[in-house]
């Protein structure tokens, strides 16, 4: 008989969003392997998007369905998981919530549980939120981080954590398209919604200097843009609009568009006042794909994410001429780079980040 994974996810497609992202592999490739999967996962959206997508999968997901008493989602939230639990071998949780959730259904039931730990969500500033989490991870059979960085967030509760990278389907990025006619030369990229822990507004205060050695440099911004009115502010300030756009959320292929005329992609993340964190930095993943090299901050999960000195370099943040060194560097051995981007990339397609996922599930049962 097939075993049966539960997964319990904060997030999930069609939104966008890593946690999401994550949560979709993760099934779809325990699926491929023979698991029968079900995902309890929230509506996020108004309307039938949410259900119409999930009619198209090979899994069965069950949404909580939107109310204004929000209240009463996050009780339909632990009845639908602690009925789920009863029948099934393994459960998952991604996601804030999802971990609390499922801690309290583990009472009720037993089964071997994993925990996914993306960053933000471990990384809480109240301590009594800090309190609730750390509570509900000691009820976690195995816990999962996606980066030393993140193992680094819950070292305090002296647990084994093992260390799984984030993942990508390398075969959607492969596809060749037609590159958009991206202003700039350097061409610089970051996806993501516009915000400090994507770190945009990094890039924008050190255009200036940049500007000295690469006049002709431009930054693309490419992403939800729900800190976009600070980063335009701080441009018009510093007297470099005219090398910054943005261009909001772009469609699967024309974001493939956008990458196929970047020269380098860039993340310079930064921790926001509430906690919010890079935990990985699969966008940088989806960009090496296509053979373009990164250039990210230290200090966070992007440090997993980039092999310094191979597919890129690992700045600190701050640091105007390291930053320009190193786009000086990937310019010069721009080949070298970009191969070993692509590389790099193939090692962390879900076909083989999976096996880790279940080696480490299957084991610890």
């Amino acid at each position: 008989m097939n075993k049966k994974i539960l997964i319990i996810t904060s997030e999930f497609p069609p939104l966008p969003g890593g946690i999401g992202n994550h949560a979709y592999h993760l099934a779809l490739q325990f699926n491929k392997l023979g698991y029968l999967v079900q995902v309890i996962t929230d509506q996020r959206s108004e309307g039938t998007a949410d259900f119409d997508f999930d009619r198209t999968l090979p899994f069965k997901v069950s949404r909580i369905t939107l109310k204004r008493i929000r209240g009463l989602m996050y009780l339909n939230r632990i009845l639908i998981t602690i009925r789920a639990c009863k029948h099934s071998d393994y459960v998952i949780a991604s996601g804030k919530f999802s971990l609390w959730n499922v801690a309290f259904s583990s009472l009720f039931f037993k089964r071997q549980t994993l925990a996914v730990l993306h960053g933000s969500e471990v990384n809480l500033k109240k301590p009594v939120l800090r309190k609730m989490t750390n509570s509900a991870l000691n009820q976690f059979d195995t816990l999962v981080a996606v980066s030393q960085y993140t193992k680094q967030l819950v070292a305090h509760l002296g647990r084994p954590i093992e260390v799984i990278p984030n993942g990508i389907d390398v075969t959607t990025w492969l596809d060749t398209v037609p590159p958009l006619a991206l202003t700039g030369s350097p061409v610089l990229t970051t996806v993501g919604r516009v915000s400090a822990r994507k770190g945009q507004l990094e890039v924008i205060k050190q255009i200036p200097e940049l500007l000295e050695t690469f006049p002709e440099l431009h930054y693309h911004c490419i992403g939800l843009p729900t800190e976009a009115v600070a980063c335009k502010r701080m441009a018009l300030n510093l007297g470099v609009s005219e090398h910054v756009t943005f261009h909001g959320a772009l469609s699967t292929n024309t974001l493939k568009q956008a990458l196929a005329a970047t020269d380098i992609f860039v993340m310079l993340s930064t921790e926001s006042k509430t906690g919010d964190v890079e935990g990985f930095g699969i966008a940088i993943l989806e960009a090496n794909a296509l053979g373009i090299p990164a250039i990210g901050a230290k200090g966070c999960g992007i440090e997993d994410a980039i092999s310094d000195g191979v597919t890129g370099f690992l700045i600190d943040g701050d640091n105007i001429a390291h930053f320009a060194t190193s786009i000086k560097q990937l310019q010069q051995n721009y080949k070298y780079f970009s191969q070993h981007a692509k590389t790099w990339a193939i090692k962390h397609d879900w076909s083989q980040i999976i096996k880790q996922y279940e080696a480490v599930l299957t084991c610890a049962h």
